[in-house]
C-alpha cells in the first residue's frame, strides 16, 4: 500500500484539482446521456431489496420520531415547564441530537477503532476499487442508517420541523446528501462516503446540543445560568468545528481525494463529474451556513444580540417586533409563542407532530 500522502493546502487543492478536472474534461470526448446510461448499467450495483429496505427504514424513522416526540420529548418539556416557544421546538432538537450522536459515534468507531485508514490517508478510499465489489457489513449498516434517515429528513423538513429562513436550502441539502449516499453505494464509493458523513455529523451534534441548552435555560419561570453558560460554550465550539470539519478538513481530505487522487487510483472512474459536482454543491451549502455563523458572531460583537439565538428562526425576528407594556422583570413573548405555534413560510401554523 502506498505511503500516506501529506494533506495538501488550499492552493494545492485548487491547482491540482483544476488540472485533474481540466484533463478529465479534455479526455471525455463522448460524454453525455448515452455514456452515463451505459456507465450506470456497467458499474452500478443496487438491488431492489436494498432500496425497499432503505424505504422501510425511512418510514420507521418517521414513526419512531412521532412516538418519541409524543411520549417522551414533549411530556419531558411539559414536566420541565419550558416556555411555550421552547417546548414547541425542543422535541425536534432532542430527536436530531439523539440520531447524530449515534451516527457520528459509529462513524468515529469505523475510522479510528478499526483498520480503515481513510481519515489519516484519504486517497486510500479508492485503493483497490472494483465495480460491484462487496461492501463491508459495518459500512453497509452505516449506509442503511444514514440513507434511510435522510429519506425521512426530506419528509420531516416539510411536514414536521419548524420552518426557518434556510429550510429550502436544508431541503436541497437533504436531497443532495441522499443522492450522494445512494449513488456512492451503487458505485461502491462507500469508503469516501463514510469520511464525508463523519466530517459533517459532528457539527449537527453540537448545534442541537447548544439549542437544547438555549431552550432549557428558562424553565419553570426561573433563569438557569448553567444552561446559559453551556449554550455560550457550545456556540463557540460549534463555530470552530464547523469551519474545521466542513471548510478545512472536508475540502482538503475529501475534495482533494475525489478530484485529484481518484484519477490516479482509478483512471476511468465512473461518474467522476457527477459526484464531484454534488460534493462541490455540498461545499457551497457549508459556506452558505457558515455565513449565518458569521452573522451571529457579528451581532454578538456589535451588541445587537445579548444571548444565544438561532438567527435562522423566523420567531427571533418576530420577538423583536413584540409590542405592549412590559412590567419589570417580565419576559415579553410574541403571541404565537404563547400559543405554542411555529412559523412556516412566514405564516403562523400549528405544526403538531
Amino acid at each position: 500500500m502506498p505511503r500516506p500522502e501529506p494533506m495538501p493546502g488550499y492552493g494545492q487543492l485548487l491547482q491540482r484539482g483544476y488540472r485533474s478536472l481540466a484533463g478529465a474534461v479534455q479526455g471525455c470526448a463522448d460524454c453525455g446521456w448515452e455514456l452515463s446510461r451505459r456507465t450506470w448499467a456497467e458499474n452500478a450495483t443496487l438491488a431492489w431489496s436494498e432500496t425497499l429496505l432503505c424505504l422501510l427504514c425511512a418510514v420507521g424513522w418517521t414513526v419512531l420520531r412521532r412516538a418519541a416526540s409524543g411520549r417522551l420529548f414533549r411530556p419531558f418539556g411539559e414536566w420541565c415547564n419550558l416556555q411555550p416557544k421552547d417546548a414547541a421546538k425542543m422535541p425536534e432538537s432532542a430527536w436530531k441530537l439523539l440520531f447524530y450522536s449515534l451516527s457520528w459515534s459509529y462513524g468515529a468507531y469505523l475510522l479510528f477503532f478499526t483498520e480503515y485508514p481513510f481519515f489519516h490517508d484519504p486517497p486510500s478510499v479508492f485503493y483497490g476499487w472494483e465495480k460491484g465489489m462487496e461492501v463491508p457489513t459495518d459500512i453497509g449498516i452505516a449506509y442503511l442508517l444514514q440513507g434511510s434517515f435522510y429519506g425521512h429528513s426530506i419528509y420531516a423538513t416539510v411536514y414536521m420541523d419548524a420552518w426557518r429562513r434556510d429550510s429550502v436550502v436544508m431541503l436541497i441539502h437533504h436531497v443532495v446528501t441522499l443522492t450522494l449516499i445512494v449513488f456512492s453505494y451503487a458505485f461502491r464509493f462507500h469508503n469516501v462516503g463514510i469520511l464525508v458523513l463523519f466530517l459533517h455529523d459532528i457539527s449537527d451534534v453540537q448545534l442541537e446540543f447548544t439549542k437544547l441548552n438555549v431552550y432549557f435555560k428558562h424553565r419553570g419561570g426561573i433563569y438557569h445560568r448553567l444552561n446559559d453558560v453551556i449554550s455560550d460554550l457550545g456556540c463557540l465550539t460549534f463555530s470552530v468545528s464547523w469551519f474545521w470539519f466542513r471548510l478545512y478538513w472536508f475540502p482538503l481530505k475529501v475534495l482533494y481525494a475525489t478530484c485529484h487522487t481518484s484519477l490516479q487510483s482509478v483512471p476511468n472512474i465512473p461518474f467522476y463529474f457527477f459526484f464531484n459536482a454534488l460534493l462541490f454543491a455540498l461545499t457551497l451549502m457549508n459556506v452558505y451556513w457558515f455565513l449565518y455563523i458569521v452573522l451571529f458572531v457579528a451581532k454578538v460583537l456589535t451588541g445587537q444580540m445579548q444571548e444565544v439565538n438561532d438567527v435562522r428562526e423566523y420567531d427571533v425576528a418576530e420577538s423583536k417586533q413584540a409590542t405592549g407594556p412590559r412590567k419589570a422583570g417580565e419576559l415579553q413573548l410574541p403571541k404565537s409563542w404563547k400559543e405554542g405555534k411555529h412559523l412556516k413560510n412566514g405564516l403562523i401554523k400549528d405544526k403538531r407532530l
